[in-house]
């Protein structure tokens, strides 16, 4: 009887540290800068949800928990208190982040690798999107059909017409 509980109590404790160690090594791409960061994917009822340690939160995307919100420099983006649980959880006195709540959040668009554990957070919208204030394009530089590269900034001040084309 002796082993038998003893065996139990062994098995439980493995499972408890399998739980535990369920974190992993993940590539978080923020403004395109990559940080290699840990990751821990089952804290939420979401399982594609990426969850960073607060260390990470600030070294991948120089934001920090505060009282206020999630903040950098003087932007600041408080989390809804009533789904705080979402955003942050302890577990084995570590606190935890949830990244991609917090890009639903800021209606910032994610990507994710599962292959290369690699996870990539687009611009907000209010940076895709500033170019449209000056409603001016941004300069590229593109080759025409007989190889020559034409830079938008040599037609600036003319009208232009332009033709894209993508495969997919």
């Amino acid at each position: 009887m002796k082993n038998w509980m003893y065996a139990l109590l062994r098995g439980l404790c493995l499972v408890c540290s399998v739980q535990a160690v369920e974190t992993k090594r993940a590539v978080v791409i923020y403004e395109d800068k990559a940080s290699e960061v840990q990751a821990y994917t089952s804290l939420s009822t979401k399982p594609d949800d990426l969850w960073i340690t607060l260390a990470d939160l600030k070294r991948a995307t120089g934001f920090v928990n505060k009282p206020q919100g999630v903040c950098r420099a003087e932007l600041c983006f408080p989390l809804p208190k009533k789904r705080r649980t979402e955003f942050l959880q302890t577990q084995s006195k570590t606190t935890w982040f949830n990244l991609t709540e917090f890009a639903r959040l800021l209606k910032q668009p994610v990507a994710r690798d599962d292959e290369r554990a690699a996870w990539y957070f687009g611009p907000r919208p209010e940076v895709q999107n500033s170019f449209t204030k000056s409603l001016a394009a941004p300069n590229f530089t593109l080759p025409d059909m007989n190889g020559k590269q034409h830079s938008l900034r040599q037609f600036r001040g003319k009208k232009v017409l332009l033709l894209t084309w993508a495969s997919w």
